[in-house]
């Protein structure tokens, strides 16, 4: 077998790396990193945590690097059957997927998967598919359709339930639909009615969802049940201090009061080991991050790379300002993981899919003439 020279490797890393967007890379890089070396602490009585996300971590790589392969405009031909099989598998979810922690959110079909995952990016993009095909047609009954579009697999989720992903795929969806010129009267009528609709909505909702709105008003009304998560994860921020108590060296997580201290509760670990400072880093990183998206964004050669681009930015604030929020006791807790830092492959992937989309657009953006 014949050992490839140097020239060889070289040209070859250059020919495939060059798909990455370097800035955006290191960004992504320096958050896994970080998540890396808080996961270590945190999954300390979780043997092989660190393990498993390293697979996690080039799985997402893989994705991400095949997206960022992908131009965007061959990317659209693969839009609407994504979105069609997503909306198929939360309807087969609906009707005999399995049940866990009574949740229907499952589905087995060889291996176990979770279709309301794959709506987190599919729904974005067929929104914005949709406003790239009417083009200077746009008048309220094309938002009328993007808001069914919007609304169907939102409801579904939202039915099985779960309502951290069923607000993320609003959330990723709305995004699209106010950048493609909504109007802010619109948006106002919409603001009033579900503003109307609250009493409708608090009625619909299961008991622990209501518990956890509930808990965040007043958590210390049940320190040792339904609030307690919300309790221990401010105590445990809070005494972070300035400097942090160091790494490995988190009492709250070390004594076990932190709930999910590698996944939704993540944030808590590291702002007890690495204080005010550390915090400031991590959010100088997500502002770093979503500051290139938006450029990506504006350099786009499309509507639907422009909208789409936009989109997955705003996810990517969307989630990190959900956990940490959640986290800090200043929203309710809804199952939000930390971008690129907290444990879980479903998370990675899609967030490296996302990323990788981005930088398919960088790629293929049109060059500008000065």
């Amino acid at each position: 077998m014949k050992i490839p020279d140097r020239n060889t490797i070289v040209n070859f890393l250059k020919r495939h790396v060059a798909v990455l967007d370097g800035p955006l890379a290191l960004i992504i890089f320096l958050l896994i990193s970080t998540g890396l070396i808080t996961l270590y602490s945190a999954g300390i009585d979780f043997p092989g945590r660190v393990e498993d996300q390293l697979r996690n971590i080039l799985l997402g790589f893989v994705v991400m690097w095949i997206a960022a392969s992908v131009p965007p405009q061959l990317l659209m031909r693969f839009v609407v059957p994504l979105y069609s099989v997503g909306v198929a598998l939360l309807l087969a979810v609906a009707m005999f997927g399995l049940i866990r922690k009574g949740a229907r959110r499952w589905l087995n079909i060889g291996i176990i998967i979770q279709p309301s995952e794959i709506m987190k990016i599919a729904v974005p993009m067929m929104l914005a598919w949709f406003f790239q095909r009417r083009e200077g047609k746009l008048g309220w009954r094309e938002f009328l359709i993007a808001m069914v579009l919007l609304g169907v697999p939102a409801a579904l989720i939202m039915k099985q339930p779960d309502l951290g992903t069923a607000l993320l795929v609003t959330a990723s969806g709305f995004y699209v639909i106010f950048l493609a010129g909504l109007s802010w009267k619109a948006i106002a009528a919409l603001g009033a009615m579900l503003v109307a609709s609250l009493p409708l909505v608090w009625s619909m909702l299961h008991d622990y969802q209501r518990q956890r709105v509930m808990m965040l008003i007043d958590p210390s009304s049940d320190p040792l049940g339904k609030g307690f998560h919300i309790i221990q994860s401010m105590i445990a921020i809070g005494s972070g201090g300035v400097t942090g108590k160091g790494w490995l060296h988190g009492t709250q997580a070390y004594l076990h009061f932190i709930p999910e201290r590698t996944t939704d509760f993540i944030f808590a670990v590291f702002a007890e080991e690495f204080g005010l400072i550390g915090n400031l880093v991590l959010l100088a990183l997500y502002l770093l991050l979503i500051g290139r998206g938006i450029t990506i964004a504006l350099q786009a050669s499309s509507i639907f790379s422009r909208l789409l681009a936009s989109a997955i930015t705003m996810m990517f604030f969307t989630y990190a300002f959900g956990n940490i929020g959640m986290v800090s006791g200043r929203l309710p807790v809804v199952g939000v993981p930390l971008p690129f830092i907290s444990y879980g492959g479903t998370a990675m992937v899609t967030l490296g899919f996302g990323a990788g989309i981005l930088m398919s657009i960088q790629r293929n953006r049109k060059l500008v003439q000065t």
